[in-house]
Protein backbone atom coordinates (compact mmCIF):
# COMPACT_ATOMS: atom_id res chain seq x y z
CA UNK A 1 0.00 0.00 0.00
CA UNK A 2 1.56 3.62 -1.09
CA UNK A 3 0.92 6.09 1.96
CA UNK A 4 2.74 9.31 2.61
CA UNK A 5 5.56 9.78 4.98
CA UNK A 6 5.33 12.99 6.54
CA UNK A 7 8.75 14.12 8.53
CA UNK A 8 8.83 17.59 10.75
CA UNK A 9 12.07 19.20 11.90
CA UNK A 10 11.18 21.80 14.71
CA UNK A 11 12.71 23.55 17.73
CA UNK A 12 11.63 21.23 20.75
CA UNK A 13 9.11 23.59 22.31
CA UNK A 14 6.48 22.88 19.47
CA UNK A 15 6.96 19.16 19.97
CA UNK A 16 3.31 19.02 21.94
CA UNK A 17 1.38 21.07 19.88
CA UNK A 18 2.95 19.63 16.58
CA UNK A 19 1.87 16.24 18.09
CA UNK A 20 -1.64 17.53 18.54
CA UNK A 21 -2.24 18.80 15.57
CA UNK A 22 -1.18 15.79 13.59
CA UNK A 23 -3.33 13.65 15.79
CA UNK A 24 -6.31 15.91 15.42
CA UNK A 25 -5.49 16.03 11.71
CA UNK A 26 -5.49 11.44 11.49
CA UNK A 27 -2.40 10.93 12.14
CA UNK A 28 -2.49 6.74 14.00
CA UNK A 29 1.32 7.13 15.31
CA UNK A 30 4.45 8.87 15.35
CA UNK A 31 8.19 8.74 15.88
CA UNK A 32 10.24 11.40 17.50
CA UNK A 33 13.85 11.53 17.35
CA UNK A 34 16.35 13.91 18.68
CA UNK A 35 18.49 15.68 15.34
CA UNK A 36 21.03 18.38 15.25
CA UNK A 37 21.82 20.44 11.82
CA UNK A 38 22.11 24.25 10.25
CA UNK A 39 20.25 25.83 7.91
CA UNK A 40 19.20 29.44 7.05
CA UNK A 41 18.67 30.15 10.46
CA UNK A 42 21.98 28.83 11.89
CA UNK A 43 22.79 26.77 14.09
CA UNK A 44 20.83 26.45 17.53
CA UNK A 45 23.32 28.55 19.89
CA UNK A 46 21.94 27.63 23.46
CA UNK A 47 22.28 24.36 25.08
CA UNK A 48 18.84 25.02 27.35
CA UNK A 49 16.79 24.90 23.89
CA UNK A 50 17.85 21.77 23.28
CA UNK A 51 18.09 19.37 19.55
CA UNK A 52 15.73 20.32 17.14
CA UNK A 53 13.17 17.40 17.07
CA UNK A 54 12.28 15.25 14.03
CA UNK A 55 8.51 13.97 14.10
CA UNK A 56 7.59 11.43 11.30
CA UNK A 57 4.44 9.94 10.56
CA UNK A 58 2.83 7.77 7.81
CA UNK A 59 -0.75 9.12 6.79
CA UNK A 60 -3.15 8.74 3.49
CA UNK A 61 -2.44 11.63 0.90
CA UNK A 62 -5.35 13.82 1.91
CA UNK A 63 -4.17 13.76 5.77
CA UNK A 64 -0.30 14.66 4.67
CA UNK A 65 -1.68 17.37 2.35
CA UNK A 66 -3.64 18.83 5.42
CA UNK A 67 -0.40 18.00 7.92
CA UNK A 68 1.67 20.34 5.46
CA UNK A 69 -0.73 23.09 4.91
CA UNK A 70 -1.35 23.37 8.92
CA UNK A 71 2.58 23.10 9.67
CA UNK A 72 3.50 25.61 6.81
CA UNK A 73 0.32 28.39 8.23
CA UNK A 74 0.85 28.25 11.77
CA UNK A 75 5.02 28.13 12.08
CA UNK A 76 7.35 28.79 8.93
CA UNK A 77 6.98 32.63 9.47
CA UNK A 78 8.15 32.95 12.71
CA UNK A 79 10.13 29.13 13.73
CA UNK A 80 12.64 26.90 12.64
CA UNK A 81 10.72 24.62 10.91
CA UNK A 82 10.98 21.92 7.81
CA UNK A 83 8.11 20.00 6.83
CA UNK A 84 8.61 17.57 3.49
CA UNK A 85 7.01 14.21 2.44
CA UNK A 86 7.57 11.38 0.17
CA UNK A 87 5.59 8.12 -1.26
CA UNK A 88 6.41 5.05 0.94
CA UNK A 89 5.61 1.57 0.33
CA UNK A 90 4.05 0.16 3.59
CA UNK A 91 3.41 -3.37 4.27
CA UNK A 92 0.66 -3.69 6.80
CA UNK A 93 -0.78 -0.38 5.55
CA UNK A 94 -4.24 -0.50 6.75
CA UNK A 95 -2.74 -0.60 9.94
CA UNK A 96 -1.78 3.27 9.44
CA UNK A 97 -4.97 4.58 7.95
Amino acid sequence: MELELVTIISERFLKDDILKMIEERGSKGHTITDVEGEGSRGIRASEWEGKNVKIETIVNKETANKIIDEISELYFENYAVIVYSKTVRVVRGDKYI
